[in-house]
Order: structure tokens, then C-alpha cells, then sequence
């Protein structure tokens, strides 16, 4: 049976996230924002809640990539952003999950962000923005606009174009490790709760499982 819910369920107490995130626990893609501090020091953040879209000729428009993505205005990314225009977007593995977290803790304006972590930053192909070397993916960006996701909130939303898209041969051939199941993209899924008992499963991340393809008929 279907419930319809248009304001926050009593029993969902927790303000560090929009409780709808917890009722729907909608999985999205995790990867690691990069960039250079106005010191000289590198910026990671550690990312989701992002979306990840495509022009093309046959629309009208050019062939471009974009992310629409969430950023602080309080944080070292956004000044980041703001200084230098560009940026690069890094996708671990979840052998290499448990570092990028560390990025979290270790994001004092004078430590090098990324190998704090335990990582390796190595120089970007068209921006500049330092990449991690261990990602399988870089994408590197250059920031486009940014628009308030309402008023009031240190929040806002940042549109970004990739110029440069760097990945693992092994990754894009399917018939090595690919780019899904467990060596492939994560995807942070926060909290999935029952909205009537309570009940709660920790913040988790997880992988796509690839299901037999369905023909695209539609007549």
C-alpha cells in the first residue's frame, strides 16, 4: 500500500539531512572534488547528491557533459571554485573508500588535502586542479554558474563542463573490470528509514548490479 507523506514524519528526528533523503534513500554517485587552495595547498571534498547530464548536436546544442552539483559557501571548495574556475571530479572504487573519507577530517586550510588522505595528486590534462591518481575516472571541469537553492542557506548549486575526461582502460572495456558491480561506481545511500517505526539502516555506500537487458520497444 502506498503512503503519502507532505510533511516530515514525527519519528524522523535527525536535521543533518532533508528527511525526505531518508525516506527515500535515493543512491548517488560518489567522487572526490579537487582543486588548489589560494595557498597553494590541495582541496578535496568528498561528494554525491550530484547529477550528471549530456548535450548534443542532434538537440540543438553542442556536445558537451555537465554536473549540477551542491557546494558550501563555507567550505574551502567553493572558494576553490570561485578563484580559480576549474575543478576535477574523481571516482574511487570502494577499495579506496575508506582514504577518500579521511579527506573529511584532514581539510585544514594548510594540508594537502589529498595526500593527507593517503592519496596521490597528480597534475590535470586541461585545468588546473590537481587529480587523484588512485581514481579510475577524473573529469576535469571548469565552473559555469551558480544559483541558490533557496534563500537563507549557505547552500548553493554550481554548474560545471568537463574538458578533459581521463579513465582506466581496464574500466571502459566491460570484459575486463568495467565500470560497475562491486569494482566499479559507488553510490552513497543515506540512511533508508522507516518513516512509521523508525527503524534505520546506517549510511551506507554501494554498487550497481547490472540486471539482463530489456529491448527498447516502444510501439
Amino acid at each position: 500500500m502506498k503512503m503519502d507523506f507532505s510533511a516530515r514524519p514525527q519519528i524522523i528526528t535527525e536535521n543533518w539531512c532533508a528527511w525526505q533523503d531518508f525516506l527515500t534513500a535515493m543512491p548517488s554517485l560518489v567522487f572526490v572534488v579537487t582543486g588548489w587552495k589560494s595557498n597553494g595547498k590541495e582541496n578535496a571534498c568528498l561528494q554525491s547528491w550530484s547529477s550528471f547530464m549530456g548535450s548534443a548536436p542532434a538537440w540543438g546544442g553542442t556536445d558537451d557533459f555537465f554536473c549540477i552539483m551542491p557546494v558550501s559557501r563555507v567550505g574551502h571548495m567553493y572558494q576553490s571554485l570561485k578563484e580559480t574556475g576549474c575543478c576535477v571530479l574523481n571516482f574511487p572504487t570502494y577499495d579506496i573508500y575508506g582514504r577518500c573519507i579521511k579527506t573529511i577530517g584532514n581539510n585544514e586550510f594548510d594540508t594537502d588535502e589529498i595526500t593527507a588522505a593517503g592519496l596521490t595528486a597528480e597534475k590535470a590534462m586541461k585545468v588546473n586542479a590537481p587529480r587523484i591518481k588512485e581514481c579510475f575516472l577524473n573529469i576535469e571541469c571548469e565552473f559555469m554558474w551558480e544559483h541558490d537553492l533557496s534563500e537563507g542557506i549557505n547552500g548553493t548549486v554550481v554548474a560545471l563542463k568537463a574538458v578533459n575526461i581521463c579513465m582506466d582502460s581496464d574500466r571502459y572495456d566491460q570484459s575486463k573490470l568495467g565500470r560497475y558491480g562491486k569494482t566499479g561506481y559507488l553510490y552513497q545511500i543515506d540512511q533508508p528509514t522507516n518513516p512509521e517505526t523508525g527503524e534505520k539502516t546506517p549510511v551506507m555506500v554501494g554498487t550497481l548490479e547490472i540486471n539482463e537487458s530489456i529491448a527498447w520497444d516502444t510501439r
